[in-house]
């Protein structure tokens, strides 16, 4: 697979939806989640810190109008993996994989979501101590609901330099099309504040809402992370 620019990736693509990036830069691996949104609700979020994952919140609590699909966990950390999803299956990984099972076991109870006609899919990732990481997307049969696919793909000693994303939307429209293939090969660099400051710059500036962004040093075990809300 060829290896594209992440910026120029994002800057070329207003509305991916929510995404995710993981891979290596130098002794730490990294990850990235971002969400976007094109309605009021969906805007009204914001990310806050939850112990060492994070949670959405609404902005202005008032303008709340359905928290079924909006307000979840999209970070958890288990035993040093850390789990990253665009939903409430963060939870649903947390608790089989507490449980000995595996992030595949957890993902086929679960679809997409409920949410036609854009059938939003479900992406997920786990990384492990090692940052060696795991992606999945689960989506509809291009638009049907009564066919899911599910899709896994596993990263082993990942490259320096190197990561994959993978995102809800191919781009904006109505219905909102799902991303198609397996996860980008992206070129990722800088240091965490660099790192997160050209994806926030290279996301639509419309449709952006919240980035969230941890490196975590292998040799070390230390994190850092960073939270970026358009609502503040």
């Amino acid at each position: 697979m060829k290896k594209q620019c992440l910026l120029e990736n994002l800057k070329a693509n207003a509305y991916p939806g929510r995404g995710i990036v993981a891979g290596r830069i130098g002794s730490c691996a990294v990850i990235a989640y971002f969400i976007m949104g094109r309605s009021e609700n969906s805007r009204n979020r914001i990310f806050v810190q939850d112990g060492e994952g994070i949670r959405t919140e609404a902005f202005d609590p008032a303008k709340l109008v359905d928290p079924s699909l909006i307000i979840y966990s999209p970070v958890r950390v288990l035993d040093g993996t850390t789990i990253v999803t665009n939903g409430d299956q963060t939870d649903t990984i947390y608790a089989f994989m507490k449980e000995g099972k595996s992030f595949a076991d957890a993902l086929r109870t679960r679809t997409f979501e409920p949410d036609g006609p854009n059938y939003t899919p479900r992406i997920s990732c786990i990384m492990d101590k090692s940052g060696d990481y795991r992606l999945s997307i689960l989506k509809s049969a291009n638009g049907n609901p009564d066919s899911v696919q599910r899709y896994f793909f596993e990263y082993t000693s990942p490259v320096s330099g190197e990561g994959h994303f993978i995102h809800t939307y191919c781009g904006d429209g109505s219905p909102l099309l799902s991303f198609e293939g397996e996860p980008t090969l992206v070129g990722i660099s800088g240091d965490i504040d660099e790192f997160t400051g050209k994806i926030w710059e290279s996301l639509n500036e419309d449709n952006k809402v919240s980035l969230f962004t941890r490196f975590i040093n292998l040799e070390t075990g230390a994190t850092e992370t960073r939270i970026v809300n358009k609502n503040q």
